[in-house]
């Protein structure tokens, strides 16, 4: 590993350690981060969520060598980790540590814009539904219960097997349309209770248009339950992503995920165990994290949570 990526792996462990001292620094500003930062995992998972999407915006610097280089095909086919190699190379003599940092990018930019996908649908259908109501909810609402009722990795497959290899840009838009439903279902809920207030009867009063309620003044308060969701989602679409590119219909290679170098090194699990342990400790890593800081968001967004902390806190 040369000079020039050790400096930039500390520089992101330094930036990742900088952005959890600047949040918990200026945690005491409002309720809601004070609220955030009560959940102890929290800045764990801050830290490694940090951590990580440097490591991604960086990865020319922080990888000694590109995501596909083929080193030595003979005297470094799957040698263990070094010095040179931190974290060993491969069945191809690709250096593992490269190939994790470019995979960070991709896998998760992929769980980030698909579940932008799912969250953005997802939040338009059900604010139309719990608007609108009448026929136009009944009709969307039998639609997400079928979505729901369908698994979703069956219907990954089915549109797979149709296409055969996808693009990945059609791979994540896939991902992102399958994924709306229970979203749906959580907006749609809280519009039905927004609908009735009176700054939406104010606004209708005034003459704004349904559509016009709909994203000015509806959308606006239902943003809390839609960042937990999409937090807590990310998770769960970078798992799909792995599991589909493990079985070969996922990321295409040599392009790199974390999902497809377990698949690279599957064969060689008893001989060359860390090509598939640090790509799987990586997913591990940040799904853990994700859902760490989504719990945490779920009660620090909750504004019928702060009376609850301030009664603990005045039991106490």
């Amino acid at each position: 590993m040369n000079l020039r990526a050790t400096l930039a792996l500390l520089g992101a462990l330094a930036l990742a350690l900088f952005v959890v001292g600047e949040a918990r620094r200026h945690a005491a500003a409002t309720p809601a981060r004070r609220r955030f930062f009560r959940h102890r995992p929290a800045a764990w998972g801050l830290f490694v969520l940090s951590f990580f999407v440097t490591l991604a915006i960086a990865a020319p610097w922080v990888a000694p060598y590109g995501p596909s280089v083929t080193l030595e095909i003979v005297t470094l086919k799957n040698q263990p980790p070094s010095l040179l190699h931190p974290l060993g190379t491969d069945l191809y003599s690709r250096d593992v540590w490269s190939r994790l940092v470019y995979g960070s990018r991709v896998s998760l930019s992929i769980g980030a814009l698909a579940m932008l996908v799912a969250v953005t649908v997802g939040a338009v259908v059900g604010a139309v539904a719990g608007y609108v109501r009448r026929w136009v909810d009944t009709a969307l609402m039998r639609l997400v219960d079928v979505g729901l009722a369908v698994p979703r990795i069956f219907l990954m497959l089915m549109a797979i097997a149709l296409w055969q290899r996808l693009p990945l840009a059609l791979f994540v838009l896939l991902i992102g349309l399958t994924g709306w439903f229970g979203t749906s279902r959580l907006v749609r809920a809280e519009v039905l209770t927004l609908r009735e207030r009176d700054f939406v009867a104010a606004a209708r009063g005034l003459g704004a248009g349904p559509a016009r309620i709909i994203l000015r003044h509806v959308l606006p308060n239902v943003a809390a339950p839609i960042i937990v969701s999409a937090a807590l989602g990310i998770g769960n679409v970078m798992l799909l992503e792995a599991g589909l590119s493990f079985l070969g219909i996922g990321v295409p290679p040599p392009l790199p995920s974390w999902g497809n170098m377990i698949a690279d090194g599957a064969a060689q699990l008893a001989t060359a165990p860390w090509t598939t342990l640090f790509p799987g400790l990586a997913i591990a890593l940040v799904v853990m994290a994700l859902n760490a800081v989504g719990d945490a968001l779920r009660d620090a967004l909750d504004p019928r949570r702060e009376a609850e902390w301030d009664t603990d806190g005045a039991t106490l």
